[in-house]
């Protein structure tokens, strides 16, 4: 990343996906059943996106689901954690926990 938070490659994926497949504000907000506003705030960034949204905008725009997921993930948890000054301990600590729960769910 060059710097931009998480929110800002999403709100710059939103965009550019929409654009390059033609659509308009109003044909996503139609498919998501919100209005234009809605959608127009969040590719500035200042709407956050809800999860099944994010799934429904893969489908939308033929985008692989886990990608788009992903960055959105990403963004939840840089949220939570950007200000915090034990945050990068905190996430290895998870790191940590995600890995032996998938460990032990393969055994």
């Amino acid at each position: 990343m060059t710097g931009e938070s998480p929110k800002d490659d999403n709100r710059k994926n939103l965009h550019k996906l929409r654009k390059e497949r033609g659509l308009l504000l109003r044909q996503v907000a139609a498919s998501l059943e919100v209005d234009t506003a809605y959608i127009s705030k969040m590719e500035r960034g200042e709407k956050n996106i809800k999860r099944e949204f994010i799934i429904k905008l893969a489908s939308i725009f033929d985008f692989d689901k886990n990608e788009l997921l992903t960055l959105w993930l990403a963004d939840q948890i840089y949220d939570i954690i950007k200000d915090e000054d034990l945050g990068l301990k905190a996430l290895s600590v998870c790191e940590g926990e995600i890995k032996k729960t998938k460990r032990s769910t393969r055994k």
